[in-house]
């Protein structure tokens, strides 16, 4: 099955480079391009991509504000953001406003298809300095935790909320199997009723609820 990516930048290069990477692998697709947020929302729209790769700092409509609505317009578009700024203050916006992963500009070629693939299947995408730049916020921040949240975590069972701590200390399904001695496709099945319980889109939402409730310290 191709994966449809939209590439928002604008900076024209960039979308050229990207576009030639992408479209050199077997199983993606570049459907079209963006310049800006707003144009970014009305190509989602129009085209119904599988994966927006999403510049963040962009004149007009930053990537932000246009996550925020690509997310609340399409529940099947998975946003990819990238950034040439590890320490974007924009990186827990992001995440927070449905961003599925998040990618340094200066990744290889490799390393970009592997992240849309990833995404496209609904993994999250953390680049290792940007979940500690996520996990410094939360500690700045001090993040609320609200009473309606915390219930939520009440109608996951005892195994179920291990997995989410697991998942929220960024390990990967397979690392999760091996620390619970578990199969991997157990975890993806628990993994999977985590997110319809909580009504969350994706593993890199689950790190954030986790964090923001209390259930996930930094540094815990």
């Amino acid at each position: 099955m191709t994966i449809r990516v939209l590439i928002v930048d604008d900076q024209m290069m960039v979308r050229e480079g990207f576009s030639v990477l992408l479209n050199a692998q077997p199983d993606i697709e570049v459907v079209g391009e963006a310049v800006d947020g707003r144009e970014a929302v009305a190509k989602v729209a129009e085209l119904g991509p599988d994966v927006v790769l999403m510049d963040i700092r962009m004149p007009g409509m930053n990537g932000l504000e246009a996550t925020r609505e690509i997310v609340a317009a399409d529940g099947d578009a998975k946003v990819l953001v990238l950034t040439t700024f590890d320490l974007d203050e924009y990186v827990y916006q992001a995440l927070r406003a449905g961003a599925s992963g998040f990618l340094l500009k200066d990744a290889s070629a490799r390393q970009l298809a592997d992240g849309v693939r990833v995404v496209a299947d609904g993994e999250a995408l953390l680049a290792p300095t940007v979940t500690k730049r996520l996990i410094q916020e939360f500690s700045r921040l001090g993040a609320p935790k609200t009473a309606p949240a915390q219930e939520r975590i009440g109608d996951l069972t005892e195994r179920e909320t291990e997995v989410l701590v697991l998942v929220a200390q960024g390990r990967s399904n397979s690392e999760i199997a091996g620390h619970l001695v578990v199969a991997e496709s157990t975890v993806k099945t628990h993994v999977s009723r985590i997110l319809v319980k909580l009504g969350l889109r994706d593993r890199t939402q689950a790190a954030v609820f986790a964090y923001e409730t209390g259930l996930v310290t930094p540094g815990g």
